[in-house]
């Protein structure tokens, strides 16, 4: 039995009995999956956020996303970060899966529509300080980003800020990258899906917020070296595939092609099960590589006669690293995000209850059947 894109592309069917998402347990993630002991503390902030904010409304919605239990991943990614800043990554973290939900139906195959809130969005990135006028384009998501990226910037190094606005600014744009792969008659290549999803995962965002919580900006020069730059992008790469064979059985039930195991099985001609299984090569080579890359990192920098402070800095980013990679796979084996809980979510047309929030009123809509 096969189920349908929300293109007419057939897939497999996502009840099927053997779930290759279990084969997680061959991910090899060699670095411990640390608590920030604030969690709770950012859970409470957080719900109150989404609610006073407007992209929650109703006790049904705000039921419903905190059994997601997203300020997790973020005390995972940041382990050692004060209350104030885990409560600030729980509020971005929240608009983040929050704005990703509302392309799972018919907006996320109008790349013109989607345009037009990536416009609304990138308008309210000032690197001034100042924040930008309200407008007519206002909607809760926009009013809730204007938020989480002034206190974001708020006393943040000039640099930084432009780096912080250019990783949000390729965040946001990649979502229009995605409609198009949804409307092509052909699935990307995987190099093709990573050139758009390593933009769309949002891990360079999270990356620079680990900058902030440990109190420095990485020189320009050596945040763009060649072994930060790979290791970045490995980071990027391992959330990418972990976070593809825990959401597949989901993301098949709700129509969505934007999956390196969906998009090796079409190109390769094998079962699911094969292609998790070599997804799951591909993250294991990468993260090897990272280990190797880290471990002579330290005596590079000494060679080059970078200073012990900004060598410190540079380890704190590498172990920030090593927390995204490692939190998010300890955080996706266990959110309701991908269990059947979530994948009833989202199964049979059914929507998130904040789903609509792109629109001009703002306000989220009910459940109803996914619109072509």
């Amino acid at each position: 039995m096969a189920h349908e894109t929300t293109s007419g592309r057939r897939l497999p069917d996502p009840t099927r009995p053997s779930d290759p998402t279990r084969r997680t347990a061959a991910i090899r993630i060699p670095f411990p999956a640390r608590l920030n002991p604030h969690a709770e503390r950012a859970r409470q902030h957080t719900l109150q956020w989404v609610q006073e904010t407007g992209l929650l409304t109703g006790d049904e919605a705000t039921a419903e996303y905190d059994t997601l239990r997203l300020e997790r991943l973020m005390a995972y990614f940041y382990p050692d970060a004060s209350a104030g800043d885990l409560e600030l990554a729980a509020d971005f973290n929240a608009w983040f899966f929050i704005f990703d939900d509302q392309f799972d139906g018919g907006l996320g195959t109008r790349p013109h529509e989607i345009r037009g809130v990536v416009d609304a969005l990138v308008g309210t990135m000032t690197t001034d300080g100042a924040p930008r006028p309200a407008d007519d384009r206002d909607t809760p998501l926009v009013r809730a980003f204007r938020d989480i990226w002034l206190r974001s910037t708020a006393g943040a190094p000039y640099a930084w800020r432009l780096r912080f606005r250019d990783h949000w600014q390729a965040y946001l744009a990649a979502h229009v990258g995605e409609a198009h792969h949804r409307n092509a008659d052909r699935l990307p290549s995987l190099e093709q899906f990573l050139e758009v999803r390593r933009h769309s995962i949002g891990v360079q965002p999270c990356l620079d917020f680990t900058e902030r919580c440990g109190g420095y900006a990485l020189p320009d020069e050596l945040y763009r070296s060649a072994p930060l730059r790979e290791m970045r992008e490995i980071t990027g790469d391992v959330v990418i595939f972990v976070n593809d064979i825990v959401s597949l059985v989901k993301e098949l039930a709700a129509g969505d092609i934007n999956n390196s195991v969906v998009i090796e099985r079409e190109h390769k001609g094998c079962t699911l099960e094969e292609s998790v299984e070599h997804i799951t090569t591909l993250a294991n080579a990468r993260t090897a590589r990272f280990a190797r890359l880290a471990a002579s990192l330290p005596g590079t920098l000494a060679d080059l006669g970078v200073p012990a402070p900004t060598r410190e800095h540079v380890s704190h980013y590498v172990d920030g690293m090593r927390h995204v990679m490692a939190g998010n796979l300890s955080w996706s084996l266990a959110t309701s995000r991908y269990d059947e809980t979530g994948i009833a979510a989202v199964s049979g047309g059914r929507r998130r209850p904040w789903d609509g929030l792109t629109t001009a009123t703002g306000t989220a809509s009910p459940r109803h059947p996914r619109r072509a």
